[in-house]
């Protein structure tokens, strides 16, 4: 019966592909075709992604930014990535992983979208507000160790898989493990500064990675956070991607002395030129040994990020990523249930921003990792409001953070991370209602646009 199975899902595989080769790229009206397609497997809990791109696909406009978008990133790029694009994130895991999915919904657990692994948190800068600079610098992860995890990852339906640290870059052993699951999609977010000819020539060989080179704004703003020459090295790193044909992001954590400069439409123009398909936007959270609360943007701030946001989406050849403004497409929090992140030294945190953790990959499956207490008492409580443009429970719910350190049997994953709870609690309460109050109205006057809230218990699978 595997073996049947088995030929099945192969046979499905290049039936698939072909199909979306032949529709793909054609036309706006191809591209329709496609997303129409997706409305019959994609589970009810995703349907205001679904609906958002959907929308936009529909407006009658002269310039059609999101097609142009996955032209860019399907059509237009080095073939060895549109084809594992093609295979591994749209055919295995949008349709074929479904069931795996399915399946563990109705087991009352989760399966997540995208794995984030530290392998190591060594860099070779030293970011200021970097939530990795915590860590301790030794103690990587096995390559044993990560070969395991991205195996179970895509046993139990995960087709993407997110690399950071620390530099991922820094570990050459990493490409191997890239070549091995080539049949997993692998975003790496980099600082940029260690990809020269001889890393791209391997991007562009393997075609399951898609760098995303940090970037603060122009010149200024990124030497300023990262160090003399960074900024220079980092458009370099674009140059050498784009002759390649290799598509990638940039990320840029926005804070007050950035947000209006990182938003404007000469920053945005210039990753465009450079090459950029994505643009990740992530506000600066205040974790770590000694978190600064002066660069978090303010909650008006936050509001002008979300407002630029839908104007890049619907001007420029750029799908822009609002972490915190996006949240309604997805339902709100989407910790220790769409993603979850395992540390250099195997700590399995519910998110990139939570520092603690309650048990170890090392010695535990990925299966029992998602039915932790931890990650059920997180699921159980999303959303956390019905105001899902408030999605976190370190800064806009700050008390239900603080409910399940005290309620859970959870450890910090770095010296300092139970500063949220104690010196700068007060801030953070202070900064949670003036979000609150700012985004009621916005709340109010859009939250017709998303589907009704699933219920809590259905939400979590507990």
């Amino acid at each position: 019966m595997g073996n049947v199975s088995n030929r099945k899902e192969y046979f499905k595989k290049i039936v698939l592909r072909q199909v979306l080769k032949l529709i793909l790229g054609r036309s706006k009206r191809s591209l329709k075709v496609i997303v129409t397609l997706f409305e019959f497997i994609v589970p009810k809990k995703d349907k205001n992604l679904y609906k958002s791109i959907k929308n936009d696909l529909s407006e009658d406009k002269p310039q059609i930014q999101l097609y142009q978008f996955y032209r860019r990133l399907l059509v237009k790029s080095n073939p060895n990535f549109s084809d594992k694009i093609l295979a591994n994130l749209l055919i295995q895991g949008a349709f074929l992983n479904q069931k795996k999915r399915d399946i563990a919904y109705e087991e009352g657990s989760r399966v997540p979208t995208t794995i984030l692994i530290s392998p190591t948190m060594r860099c070779n800068l030293s970011c200021i507000g970097c939530y990795a600079a915590s860590y301790t610098r030794s103690d990587d992860l096995e390559f044993e160790l990560i070969d395991r995890i991205i195996q179970e990852g895509k046993e139990a339906g995960v087709a993407f898989f997110t690399i950071l640290g620390g530099e991922p870059f820094i570990r050459d052993d990493m490409f191997r493990i890239y070549q091995k699951h080539s049949d997993a999609a692998f975003l790496v977010f980099t600082n940029g500064t260690l990809i020269d000819n001889k890393v791209a020539n391997k991007l562009a060989q393997l075609g399951n990675i898609l760098p995303t080179l940090s970037i603060e704004g122009f010149e200024e703003e990124t030497d300023q956070r990262r160090g003399k020459g960074v900024y220079k090295k980092v458009l370099k790193a674009m140059e050498i991607l784009k002759k390649r044909k290799i598509p990638f992001g940039y990320s840029t954590a926005v804070t007050r002395k950035n947000i209006k400069t990182a938003t404007s439409d000469k920053f945005v123009d210039m990753m465009i030129e450079k090459g950029a398909a994505i643009g990740w936007y992530f506000l600066y959270t205040p974790i770590g040994k000694n978190p600064d609360l002066s660069l978090m943007p303010t909650p008006s701030e936050r509001l002008y990020l979300k407002e630029r946001r839908g104007y890049i989406r619907k001007n420029k050849p750029l799908f822009v990523i609002d972490f915190w403004n996006d949240a309604p497409y997805v339902g709100g929090c989407i910790a220790a249930k769409h993603y979850i992140h395992i540390n250099h030294r195997g700590d399995v945190e519910p998110c990139i921003f939570t520092h603690f953790a309650q048990v170890n990959i090392k010695n535990t499956s990925l299966k029992e990792v998602m039915n932790c207490q931890f990650f059920k008492e997180i699921r159980k409580r999303q959303p956390y409001s019905d105001n899902l443009y408030l999605p976190c429970m370190l800064i806009d719910h700050p008390e239900v953070s603080r409910g399940l350190y005290k309620n859970c049997n959870i450890y910090p994953t770095h010296d300092g991370a139970e500063c949220l709870f104690s010196g700068i609690a007060k801030g953070l309460d202070e900064y949670s209602e003036g979000v609150k109050d700012i985004y009621a109205d916005v709340w109010t006057k859009e939250k017709e646009l998303f589907c009704k809230k699933e219920n809590p218990s259905k939400n979590g699978g507990v």
